[in-house]
Formats: structure tokens, sequence, C-alpha cells
């Protein structure tokens, strides 16, 4: 018997040059014929590009009819973006692609390693971004969408102080620079005790807390939302200042994504959601290469219908169903994935184990994110 298709990546991560070698999402130019190539972030696909006659540029052996791309402008900066402009961007004036504009300030480059940690933050953002936009997610930036849009400022703290803190306010995140320092942001992870800490985990958490603003806190997931994860409305800064304290709770595990997470509702769902955006992205570029957690040979408990069963939703039995099959897959490939870590003596690739309510948190994300998907594809 012939096993089930896999399902297919929300985005894609698996691609060819028109030579016919693998190239990847990063890449800018085959490393084998050297053709130009290009992301086209509203397709999901890395373009293997030839100059257009009228201008611009060209997927390779598209009719003249096809569309004309632009490349960012930020290609030949530090940043060394590989994303493309469509018509309509550069009819509009815009000659950074729709990750690109996102960035509204960052520290000089000219001085020591900023370029060098624009360029790892850039990388990072570009593989945020083209999820979010797999998922029809709302990505503008302000300077589309002044009052809703999106914005990171990318900053390092002035010799004489006050250090930058990472963080969002109404839709600008706020990023210290030096996390792009591979040694500090290793000290840091030791020092706080946490098992995952990384430049994309960063903006996956920090995108969590606009798209609560965007998608949950005028709208009829609030009560939900605070059904799962607290009120939200418990002093905040008090409720920081008692996890650096004191710890999270011993129990934090069978509650929570994370330790942080335990620190105040807003904390919780932001991890949530960083956490599903995790699994999304990865389960993607898996599936993306022909791997998938329901074709490893090794069994766990599953997770079943009743799991997420007081979901007000839960008589949707293919949505639910297809979730189920989502999270029991990640967690399958995830133990060959932490064992092949082993065998090369490095830290566990998934140092997590999810409970239950974790589990009903991730998907109350994912049904969040799904509502919010049609009327993202409408704007």
């Amino acid at each position: 018997m012939s096993p089930m298709p896999l399902p297919r990546p929300t985005t894609p991560r698996a691609f060819s040059c028109a030579c016919g070698r693998p190239v990847f999402f990063r890449n800018s130019e085959c490393l084998a014929c050297h053709r130009p190539l290009g992301y086209a972030a509203e397709r999901g696909l890395l373009l293997p590009l030839e100059p257009a006659a009228e201008g611009g540029w060209r997927r390779v052996g598209a009719a003249r009819s096809s569309p004309r791309y632009a490349r960012c402008a930020n290609l030949d900066t530090a940043a060394a973006c590989n994303w493309l402009l469509t018509p309509a961007e550069t009819r509009a004036g815009f000659s950074l692609c729709r990750c690109c504009r996102l960035t509204r300030t960052v520290s000089d480059p000219a001085l020591p390693d900023s370029a060098l940690w624009w360029s790892r933050v850039e990388l990072a953002k570009r593989r945020l971004v083209s999820s979010l936009i797999g998922l029809k997610l709302p990505v503008r930036s302000k300077l589309e969408d002044a009052e809703h849009g999106l914005a990171f400022d990318l900053l390092l703290s002035p010799p004489d102080g006050p250090a930058i803190v990472t963080g969002h306010a109404d839709g600008v995140i706020t990023l210290d620079l030096s996390e792009a320092d591979d040694a500090r942001r290793e000290q840091r992870r030791d020092h706080l005790g946490e098992p995952y800490r990384t430049l994309l985990g960063h903006l996956r958490h920090e995108t969590g807390h606009y798209y609560w603003q965007r998608l949950v806190e005028h709208s009829a997931w609030l009560e939900p939302c605070r059904a799962l994860f607290g009120d939200e409305r418990e002093d905040y800064a008090a409720a920081l200042q008692r996890h650096y304290a004191n710890g999270a709770p011993a129990d934090w595990g069978q509650r929570f994504v994370s330790a942080y997470a335990s620190a105040h509702p807003w904390e919780d769902w932001a991890e949530t959601w960083a956490h599903y955006l995790h699994l999304v992205d990865t389960l993607d570029t898996a599936r993306s290469f022909g791997l998938d957690g329901e074709r490893v040979e090794l069994s766990y408990e599953r997770f079943d219908a009743g799991t997420v069963a007081d979901a007000p939703d839960a008589q949707a039995d293919a949505a639910v169903g297809r979730f189920l099959q989502f999270i029991n897959s990640w967690m399958e490939l995830t133990g060959v994935l932490n064992e092949l870590s082993r065998a090369m003596g490095v830290a566990d690739f998934y140092p997590f184990v999810l409970s239950v309510p974790a589990v009903r948190k991730l998907h109350l994300v994912h049904r969040v994110i799904q509502a919010a998907a049609p009327r993202a594809a409408r704007r």
C-alpha cells in the first residue's frame, strides 16, 4: 500500500535553478551556473532570473506577458536581500521589497559589527516574513499603513547608555542588534536558563505581541484567549518583576510552552505564537524536502480529539483532524531529530515537551490564524 501524499507546505522551502541544481531560500545566485535568483514573496517561490528586454527581470523562460520584477535595493548592502518587487510595488515608487520596508531604523552600519549583525537579523526576518505571508496574515509596513502597519527598529545601545530593550509597542518591534552576536546571545541564554534563544525566535515572539493587537485585542477571540491564557489586564510590569525575582513556578512545564510564558498572559500568548511559527516553518521545510513525521519509524502516544474537545469549534472534525495531524507529525519528527542531534553530540534540536494545556493554546493560535487568513487575503 503506497503512503498517503505529504501535506503541501504552507511556505515551500525547496527550490531548483533553471540548470536543475538545488537552490535555497537565502540564495541570490545559483552556485552551480551563477544565474541570478530572486524570491517572489507573493508566490512563495525562489525564481531563476534573466534580464527582460524592457528592463527588470523575469523568470527564466517566462513569456513577455509575465510579470517583470525589480530586485530589492538592499541586494548590494550588508542586508544582502534576495527578494523581488512586483510591478505594482515598483509603480508605487518602492525600491525596497516587502520585507525590507518593514525595517524603519537600523544602527549605523559603519559602527563595529553593526553591518554583520544587521545582515543576520535581516536574514532571520526574511524567514519570518515569508512564513507570515504564507499563512496569509496581514503584513504591511508603516509606510503603507501608518495606523496598523508593522515596523522594526534595529538598534545598538550607546556606550554611555541607556540599554536597548527588545520589545513591542503599537506595531513597532525594537530589537537589540547585539542579539545577533552569537557569543553574547549564548551568554544571555545560559544566564536566563533558556533552552532556546535565537534571533528568529525573538522576532517570532515579538510579532506575537503585534498580532495580539491586530487579531485578538478588539475581536471575538479576546474571551476565548482569556479563558486559556489568563486575563491580560493583570499588571504587566509587576508580573515581569515577580518572574525575574522568583522565576517560573515549579510546574510550568505542565501548563506552558516555556518558562517565560508563565510570566504574564501576554507573554504566554507571544511564546505560544512563536512556538506555533517554529512548528509550521520547520514542518514546511521538512515536507519541502520529502520528510514528515508520519513516515518516521517512531511511535508516540498521539494527541487525539479529546485534547482540544473544549474548543468551541471542536465539532469541525476535519479542521481538528488537520491540526492533530500537524501536531502529531511534529512530535514524531522531532523525536528523530533530537536523536540525530545527540548523535552529533550537540544540544537537542527540540528541547521542549508539549503538555495538553500547551497544545490547547497552540490550537487556539492556529484557529486565530486560520480565521484571519481570508480577511488578510481580501485586503
